[in-house]
């Protein structure tokens, strides 16, 4: 009888125990089944219309800009801002009529920055000008549209331009890395200072485009906006930090050389030759590329870059950035889905109500390309 009522009492608490398992799983499910609240960002390509738009200059000009007084070259400006504020996602970019004065500044910087292109540039870029000048249109004498530019870097690479009417916040420029979308002006530099700009102007924009149709350069920016899907404020900081010294201001080594690749270099005669070691009485300071220490490297903006980082190359750029977002603490993981171009995450989330929140500064918001 003993025995009985002790088989009993264990058959009890098996029971018991499997039933409380089952309320635990149910319970688990239920709470992975309720959405967490994260802050907003773009789910969908189409989503970037959201954002495109939130320039933080609203395109005022300096007062010690070169066309702040030029009546006619302030109201150009605005006139191409409005076509890059009217264009949606889905539209073709409206081609742009370039006026004479804006060629001659165009042929002018071409002229000085070309032949040093072919001397220092890296070899992808240099490999890409002769398809650039069949594909797109790039001549001195011809300035290319930004729709035959992106039709091209879509064939070559799946990335694509989006005309932007002037400086965006870090945050939402890597946004639309995330969707290999990049935010590009249509505007010139002022006609008078044509080897000077103050902010990034179509010249600077095109420097970029080039090396977006090597797929190992365009697949390495994909990944630094991945990375700022789900990133906190600081997190951002420093993924625009690795933007800048590689993108903006990367050098890279080819061989026994260091080439230059990033568009603030290319896009300035007097940076590039200094990125070089060129100037004899100033030289500065190279570091292997890594984004663990050029996420914590503060850099200037008003002049040239003290120091430069140097990738081994695109490719080994791009695992390193892969590494460095895998230890960046966030609520989900995402990948992008080019078929739909869209942004999946591996929780279940539900987006808080999107609100623009002008921040103090920008890292680009006064970038200024020396020549």
């Amino acid at each position: 009888m003993n025995s009985m009522l002790i088989l009993m009492v264990i058959l009890l608490m098996n029971l018991l125990k499997i039933y409380f398992q089952h309320c635990a799983h149910k319970l688990t499910n239920y709470t992975s089944l309720r959405a967490k609240k994260v802050p907003w960002f773009p789910r969908f390509k189409r989503d970037l219309d959201i954002v495109a738009n939130e320039v933080l200059d609203s395109g005022e000009l300096e007062a010690d800009h070169p066309g702040f007084h030029d009546k006619e070259y302030r109201l150009r400006r605005d006139k191409l801002a409005q076509v890059a504020k009217d264009y949606r996602f889905g539209d073709k970019i409206p081609a742009i009529h370039y006026e004479q004065n804006e060629i001659d500044t165009w042929n002018t910087v071409l002229d000085k920055i070309l032949p040093l292109h072919h001397k220092y540039a890296a070899a992808e870029h240099v490999r890409l000008l002769p398809l650039f000048e069949q594909n797109c249109g790039l001549r001195k004498d011809n300035i290319p549209q930004l729709q035959d530019i992106s039709d091209y870097l879509q064939e070559s690479t799946g990335f694509s331009l989006r005309p932007v009417a002037g400086l965006l916040s870090t945050r939402n420029f890597l946004y639309g890395l995330a969707f290999r979308t990049f935010f590009s002006t249509q505007y010139l530099r002022h006609h008078s200072r044509p080897l000077y700009t103050p902010e990034p102007d179509l010249i600077h924009e095109i420097c970029h485009s080039v090396l977006f149709a090597d797929q190992a350069f365009a697949d390495f920016s994909h990944q630094i906006g991945l990375a700022a899907i789900g990133a906190t404020d600081e997190q951002i900081e420093q993924l625009g930090r690795c933007y800048w010294f590689t993108v903006e201001f990367g050098l890279c080594k080819q061989g026994n050389d260091v080439k230059a690749f990033g568009a603030g270099i290319l896009s300035s005669f007097g940076e590039l030759e200094y990125s070089m070691g060129l100037n004899p009485n100033e030289k500065p300071k190279l570091l292997r590329f890594d984004p663990f220490v050029a996420s914590k490297q503060t850099y200037p903006i008003t002049t040239y870059q003290p120091l430069y980082f140097v990738s081994d190359s695109f490719e080994t750029a791009k695992e390193q950035m892969i590494e460095f977002a895998g230890t960046l603490k966030k609520p989900f993981n995402v990948r992008y889905l080019p078929y739909t171009n869209s942004i999946d995450v591996d929780s279940n989330i539900e987006l808080e109500k999107h609100v623009f929140i002008k921040p103090q500064e920008s890292p680009y918001a006064k970038e200024s390309n020396k020549m």
